[in-house]
């Protein structure tokens, strides 16, 4: 028997305290949600180098990897990578002791830190004067080592691989070699969540691109750029009887991406199918994983202000360059190359960009008329641009401008050096080989190597200074593949051989 029972008065007071406790309960637990499981927290860089080759642009959210997963992978799969890890798919580190390599970005997303692609994964090259020489980066330059077709691969073998387990993760997590150290509570959310949603994510991509088993290997430095995007953005079908070989095979590579204020107007990407800069970046971000819900428009609008007047790299040799050849050879560019290319500036300072000057400069010219492989054209429809130009819907940077060409774009040929192999599938392992009939031009020859041949300007056709596992033979005979066009007289290939030898001289200093 309660013999001091609390007034009404009490009672209340009571009740009202019950009740703020649990409010406050509530709203405490809701804020460490929205902090912990729906807020995304972002690895920042003040340095604008960094940012473009750490930053997020948001493709972690919807497509990334958690980081222990991404580091585990490696040593799970070392029998099959071998001690060089994800340098085995061309991915590059700026150190031997980096932790992550360029091009892969990190954010925190519902509790748990996940990595993947940003811009620079695609857009940084190397140079190398000599086998096991000092590897030179290029920043905005083509990926000309990154193996995106095998990376992909390696992912959807994962996806049905029995040793992808919880146990065998987060053994390989807190095996030395990772040096991870998850606790009791991170452990059972790896066990109970985080590896089953990984492995459906990776299943989900494998289905939607089961395409790639019918596809010839697109090899170091190119990529199938549109038939993956039609396949995971908008679920095109994708198989034998929607797609012909032609268009299944389109595979190009990697372009160059400095110096962009200029290119604003010119008709961009290979086909010349928009003229937009940042429409450009905003679909490149979707094929790197970003969708429209998820993209972190203003980090890429922060990586466009880097790359708007970014200086295209010089000549590494340049004091090597014959002035009076290179003379001579800026005539013969005049005559057969500055209408759709632009040229140096005069004095020698920069590069003209002026399409007035140049009438052909940034505008695409017919498939018939330039002849190069159709590949690439014909895997750009004009049903896909159509469905491009419905993404970002309700939003001031909708897409509005893509359109299906009938041909190729001419594009500024600044660092020209740096943008090997040649032709936009690159099928021409250096400018002097371009300058050749296609019937002269290498047939067969090695891709994968960096060690630069500054005679004929281009890397090494002949597979010196690179590891037998990332070469690739680049035979153009296969579909996609064709090293014919961009030949005759207009072109320059009937020019004797020192005409050329001249050209080629004063494309050095471009």
């Amino acid at each position: 028997m309660d013999l001091d029972p609390l007034t009404p008065v009490e009672r209340a007071l009571k009740r009202k305290r019950w009740i703020r406790f649990w409010v406050v309960l509530a709203l405490v637990l809701a804020a460490l949600y929205y902090l912990i499981f729906v807020n995304t927290y972002v690895v920042a860089y003040e340095d604008e180098r960094e940012h473009f080759l750490y930053g997020s642009i948001g493709s972690e959210v919807a497509n990334g990897l958690p980081y222990w997963v991404f580091k585990a992978l490696p040593e799970i799969y070392k029998e099959e990578l071998g001690p060089q890890g994800y340098r085995r798919f061309g991915l590059l580190y700026e150190s031997p002791d980096a932790d992550l390599p360029m091009g892969i970005s990190r954010r925190y997303v519902s509790g748990i830190e996940r990595v993947w692609l940003n811009c620079s994964v695609c857009h940084v090259g190397t140079w190398r004067e000599t086998a096991g020489g000092p590897r030179q980066f290029i920043y905005g330059a083509p990926s000309n080592n990154l193996r995106l077709y095998d990376f992909i691969q390696f992912l959807r073998r994962v996806a049905i691989d029995n040793r992808f387990n919880a146990e065998t993760v987060i053994a390989a997590i807190n095996s030395e070699a990772v040096g991870g150290d998850l606790g009791f509570v991170e452990q059972a959310l790896y066990r109970l969540v985080v590896v089953d949603r990984v492995r459906e994510g990776l299943l989900a991509v494998r289905d939607q691109l089961d395409f790639l088993d019918r596809q010839h290997d697109w090899g170091p430095g190119r990529v199938d750029t549109f038939n993956p995007y039609k396949a995971i953005q908008f679920n095109f079908p994708m198989g034998p009887a929607a797609i012909d070989d032609a268009a299944l095979n389109g595979a190009s590579d990697y372009p160059a991406i400095w110096q962009q204020r200029p290119r604003e107007g010119m008709q961009l990407h290979w086909d010349g199918n928009n003229t937009s800069v940042d429409e450009r970046n905003l679909s490149a971000a979707l094929g790197a994983g970003v969708t429209p819900v998820t993209v972190d428009r203003d980090r890429i609008l922060r990586v466009r202000d880097w790359l708007w007047d970014l200086p295209a790299p010089p000549f590494p040799a340049a004091e090597s360059v014959d002035p009076d050849k290179a003379a001579r050879g800026r005539d013969l560019y005049a005559r057969y190359c500055a209408a759709c290319h632009g040229m140096g500036a005069e004095g020698g300072y920069g590069y003209d960009y002026d399409s007035n000057r140049y009438p052909r400069l940034g505008r695409v010219v017919p498939l018939e008329r330039i002849d190069t492989d159709r590949g690439r054209w014909a895997s750009y429809t004009e049903g896909f641009a159509a469905a491009q130009n419905l993404l970002y819907a309700g939003y001031p940077w909708r897409f509005s401008q893509f359109r299906k060409t009938d041909g190729y774009a001419n594009h500024p040929l600044d660092g020209i050096w740096a943008r090997s192999p040649y032709l936009h599938n690159g099928s021409v392992p250096t400018l002097r080989d371009l300058l050749e009939p296609s019937e002269r031009r290498p047939a067969v020859w090695l891709r994968g190597s960096d060690v630069f041949d500054f005679e004929k300007v281009g890397y090494r056709a002949d597979g010196d200074g690179a590891s037998e596992d990332a070469l690739f033979l680049y035979d153009t005979s296969v579909t996609g593949n064709s090293n014919r066009g961009h030949e005759g007289p207009a072109y320059g290939t009937t020019l004797s051989a020192a005409e050329k030898d001249a050209l080629v001289e004063y494309m050095k200093t471009l």
